[in-house]
């Protein structure tokens, strides 16, 4: 265990960003906040800190309980945060990758108007669906 470790290094060691330096870009673009504040990617973490990350579209709040300064499997990762995020932002990440995609063959043209609103039908059923 480390009694000193920056947050980009820290980061990184629990597999939140794949590379040291994503995780130092992350931090000097403003995507990793303590408290609302930006920090810097040599801030120091210290256990017990509330953080929020954003990756990408991703939105995580995490809580420090352990400290490591290596890169470890994720099953040892896991243990060493808590993950804060609300369950309805999770599951609005989630629901962007399970949607149904909609194909048309080729060559039948446009869709009419029937068609359209069919479509239309479609999802607005499963989004429904999701909600509940």
């Amino acid at each position: 265990m480390a009694e000193k470790l920056r947050i980009d290094k820290y980061l990184w060691s629990i597999r939140l960003f794949k590379t040291r330096s994503l995780a130092t870009e992350a931090c000097k673009a403003g995507r990793v906040k303590k408290d609302g504040t930006n920090i810097k990617p040599s801030y120091e973490v210290k256990i017990g800190e509330v953080y929020q990350v954003s990756k990408s579209i991703e939105k995580k709040t995490i809580k420090v309980i352990e400290l490591l300064s290596q890169r470890v499997d994720a099953k040892k990762a896991v243990l060493a945060y808590e993950d804060l995020t609300p369950p309805e932002e999770t599951a609005k990440f989630k629901s962007m990758f399970h949607a149904p995609v909609l194909t048309r063959d080729r060559g039948t043209g446009r869709p009419t108007k029937k068609d359209r609103r069919d479509i239309d039908d479609l999802n607005d059923s499963f989004f429904d669906l999701e909600e509940e």
